[in-house]
């Protein structure tokens, strides 16, 4: 019996791989592979669909961020408050800009910031607040928005997990001044490569973030800030263009997918299931359950051997994230001990996530669920 891995892209090739292929020998006969109408028209096409009046597509979503601080001139001595519990590049591109991360906790069920705890953390040089849409599961932008506004904070949303999500009917990264996506290929939207979108409502900063990710310049050979190489390519670009039309299906797959694994893990002890925000859609990147070890046992090591468990089963599951950022060794100079956002560090130790992808069957899922059990039963 096969694998159950937690990502299968070739399933989704094997269903439009010949309209991707056609695309990509389009752009190779044309001999426009950087820029170009491609480019241009996928990203009038994205901005329609998060409902944005400009898109810039650039190299990744870690620069879709980086390019969003710098369109604000944020940089020395400023603060971008976030939270420890996301993948690195969210805080490495605040450090990037030579800019300050400060760090809030996260909320237990849902997995991001507690908005509860923001204000605390605005201080005289807080310039912006990066909330991310961890594993596809909006923020509450309306009390996020409030509290931006109220303190005069530019929102930056981190939408590198949450492509189709919404929050109270709207898309993530139409809500915040800067909406910056990941077209990594493991995201809902997925090119065959690197690439990132930032998404925006105003036409100067779209102006001002083409200009940064061409090397600073407006014209050709005329340069006016120090800028960088960020530019999505027209291959991926044709891909992109392709998938864009299947993304809510996908999504909604996923959504199906998630339904089934909340019933059949209602009933199973020692794992609690994730919560989608109250007012928002989650667009299910990932499914990530806590793995709640026994009284008197360490969590890690009890997730470890559950996870050791399903693998022996045939079931791949992953692991985001096992460290937080305020814990990494490139961020002790900020100076959070342990014990800073307790929160954030339990889940640390007890998140695991399960196979989740817009293909997977119901048969799938029940061998996970099934080795799920038996993996709990036998580590208690």
């Amino acid at each position: 019996m096969s694998n159950i891995p937690p990502l299968d892209l070739k399933r989704q090739y094997q269903a439009i791989g010949a309209d991707v292929s056609a695309a990509v020998l389009e752009v190779l006969a044309s001999g426009a592979y950087i820029g170009g109408p491609i480019v241009q028209n996928f990203e009038q096409q994205f901005a329609t669909y998060v409902g944005t009046t400009a898109c810039v597509g650039c190299n990744s979503g870690t620069d879709a961020l980086y390019l969003a601080l710098r369109a604000m001139n944020i940089g020395a001595g400023d603060e971008v408050i976030t939270t420890p519990f996301t993948f690195i590049a969210t805080a490495e591109t605040i450090s990037g800009v030579g800019a300050k991360p400060v760090f809030v906790d996260i909320d237990l069920a849902t997995f991001n910031l507690d908005l509860s705890q923001l204000a605390a953390a605005i201080t005289p040089r807080t310039k912006a607040i990066m909330p991310v849409h961890l594993f596809g599961n909006p923020v509450d932008m309306t009390e996020l928005m409030s509290i931006a506004t109220q303190h005069h904070l530019t929102v930056i949303e981190d939408c590198a997990q949450a492509t189709g999500a919404k929050w109270q009917g709207k898309p993530v990264g139409s809500i915040g001044h800067f909406g910056c996506f990941s077209f990594f290929p493991t995201k809902n939207l997925g090119a065959c490569g690197d690439g990132g979108a930032i998404t925006l409502n105003d036409a100067r900063l779209a102006a001002d973030l083409q200009m940064f990710r061409e090397h600073g310049s407006r014209q050709r050979y005329y340069h006016e800030a120090i800028g960088v190489n960020s530019r999505l390519d027209a291959i991926q670009a044709a891909i992109l263009r392709v998938k864009l039309p299947h993304l809510d299906l996908w999504n909604q797959q996923r959504s199906a997918v998630a339904t089934r694994y909340q019933q059949l893990l209602a009933n199973i002890p020692g794992i609690i299931t994730p919560q989608v925000t109250s007012g928002g859609e989650s667009a299910w990147n990932q499914y990530t359950i806590r793995v709640v070890a026994p009284t008197g046992t360490d969590a890690a090591a009890h997730r470890d051997r559950v996870r050791a468990s399903l693998q022996e089963a045939g079931v791949i599951s992953m692991i985001y994230y096992p460290l937080p950022l305020h814990l990494q060794a490139v961020y002790q100079d900020l100076g959070y001990p342990v014990g800073s956002f307790p929160n954030t560090e339990r889940v640390s130790h007890e998140v695991l996530s399960l196979p989740m992808f817009p293909e997977l069957t119901f048969e799938e899922q029940q061998r996970v669920v099934y080795a799920l059990k038996d993996a709990i039963d036998t580590c208690r």
